[in-house]
């Protein structure tokens, strides 16, 4: 057998690509028409270890909020008890999970979980919203210390731990104005330099699947918030061992663009300056810009102008729903993918979950056609007893196979109950899978579905797909 037989037979042109690693598609999306793409860093490029780094991020917030005199000493990290989606109400001092059309199905107060009682008192008139200032939305996995730090903090202030009066809105921008200033004075970019194989997480499809989508004629983008410094830094760490002697990680990229302030970026006018040498020395722009040169902040429709490209014929990959994503596509009409880390994890939870899931569906199918007959009993009992319909139907009878049935539904429901609570849990024990809350789709998925044409768990899954694949959207049937 021949080389080339060879290859026909033992390798497979039609991959069985595991579901985590594929993309998912809400608008029909040709790669064929994409002449750019552009790529956030953090958290898109570059993978971190979330734990890690929000772990750095949490120690950082307790000295700072320590030394505005607020009790944040002896707190704990608990990377458990946050899902990204979440939503502070800075009102009520909650982290909520809401559903698609903002009602929410899941609710704390600081680590306490809300009664059912609680939450239909606190949220059975209130819809979250983004138009609402009360909600804070934790879209990122940058958020997950944040998230930490505010419900142990919301705790402490429950517990009379505060030495004065603080309202639960202004603990929250509290909480946002010290880890923000921890990115601004590059607290945590300092530590991860220090010791970056602690954080960073490799990619070894990551080079391959840039330079395919290049060699297939698509202009690459780097259009990230970090500085200079960082961002030269650290994809030389990432991609610089694994390129050709002589060239660098710039070599994979038309254009690189650094302090892009996203989401300002893609509404606004800001002037480009040029970066020149490596210790981050800046010149302004005077003409226009150039490809395969470095630059800080500018503005998006200068990049247009430069590549000859406009609305859809430009992909921006990026993490941040709103920063990246929405902003991209409201302003610019840009092609859009989102970046969901967590995915890998979830579908293979709910992957392994899958045998309950089908003792689930088939129990709630047969608790729904029971239902549906109790309905019906119901409804020949209360013609009988005013004296409507058909007076021959309905009696001791229907009365009796009525009870029948409650019986029955009870017994159901016992069955039900465990793997209800099951389903719930998937992913993550105290606010389940990112993308559903309980049997309906969540607010983020449809924050996702509303800006993301496509979304997947990593860049390189783009390898799989390849630089010529039809995304095609796959209509809801109900």
């Amino acid at each position: 057998m021949s080389k080339q037989q060879d290859f026909w037979q033992e390798e497979k042109l039609w991959p069985d690509v595991p579901p985590e690693r594929q993309i998912f598609c809400n608008r029909t999306m040709n790669m064929r028409h994409i002449g750019a793409i552009g790529f956030d860093m953090d958290y898109t490029l570059i993978h971190y270890h979330a734990s890690e780094w929000e772990k750095c991020a949490f120690a950082h917030l307790q000295k700072s909020i320590s030394k505005e005199g607020f009790p944040a000493e002896n707190l704990t990290f608990d990377p458990s008890f946050m899902l990204r989606g979440l939503v502070v109400d800075k009102q009520l001092g909650n982290l909520v999970k809401a559903n698609r059309f903002g009602y929410v199905k899941k609710a704390f107060h600081g680590t306490r979980p809300l009664t059912f009682e609680e939450q239909r008192a606190a949220y059975s008139r209130v819809l979250v919203s983004t138009d609402e200032p009360r909600f804070a939305f934790l879209n990122t996995l940058f958020a997950i210390s944040e998230g930490c730090m505010y419900s142990q903090l919301i705790d402490r202030l429950e517990e009379g731990a505060f030495s004065r009066h603080i309202s639960y809105g202004d603990l929250y921008d509290l909480v946002r104005k010290s880890l923000n200033a921890a990115y601004i004075e590059g607290h945590l970019q300092r530590e991860i330099m220090a010791d970056p194989a602690r954080f960073a997480v490799p990619d070894d499809e990551l080079i391959l699947t840039l330079q395919d989508l290049r060699e297939a004629g698509k202009k690459l983008l780097l259009i990230t918030n970090s500085d200079w410094n960082y961002t030269n830094f650290m994809m030389n760490y990432v991609f610089g061992p694994h390129l050709p002697a002589g060239s660098d990680w710039r070599s994979l990229f038309d254009l690189v663009v650094v302090s892009s302030r996203k989401p300002e970026f893609f509404s606004g006018n800001s002037r480009f300056f040029e970066v020149v040498n490596e210790e981050g020395l800046l010149k302004p722009v005077t003409s226009g810009l150039e490809f395969g040169k470095q630059y800080l902040g500018g503005n998006a429709q200068a990049v247009e102008k430069l590549l000859g490209l406009s609305g859809e014929e430009i992909l921006y990959v990026g993490d941040h729903i709103v920063d990246d994503i929405l902003t991209s596509k409201s302003m610019l009409r840009w092609r859009t993918c989102l970046i969901v880390r967590e995915l890998e994890k979830e579908l293979l939870a709910e992957e392994a979950f899958a045998p309950c899931r089908s003792d689930l569906n088939e129990l709630m199918a047969r608790k729904e056609k029971l239902e549906y007959i109790q309905c019906q009993l119901k409804v020949l009992l209360l013609r009988k007893h005013k004296k409507y319909g058909d007076p021959n139907v309905g009696g001791r009878l229907v009365t009796n196979k009525l009870a029948e049935l409650k019986e029955d539904l009870m017994n159901l429901d016992e069955k039900l109950s465990p793997l209800a609570i099951a389903s719930g849990q998937v992913y993550n024990e105290k606010w389940g899978p990112l993308l559903r809350v309980g049997s309906e789709e969540s607010y983020y998925y449809a924050q996702l579905e509303a800006g993301a044409d496509i979304y997947t768990s990593r860049v390189s899954n783009f390898l799989y797909a390849t630089p010529f694949a039809f995304f095609r959207s796959r209509p809801k049937l109900y």
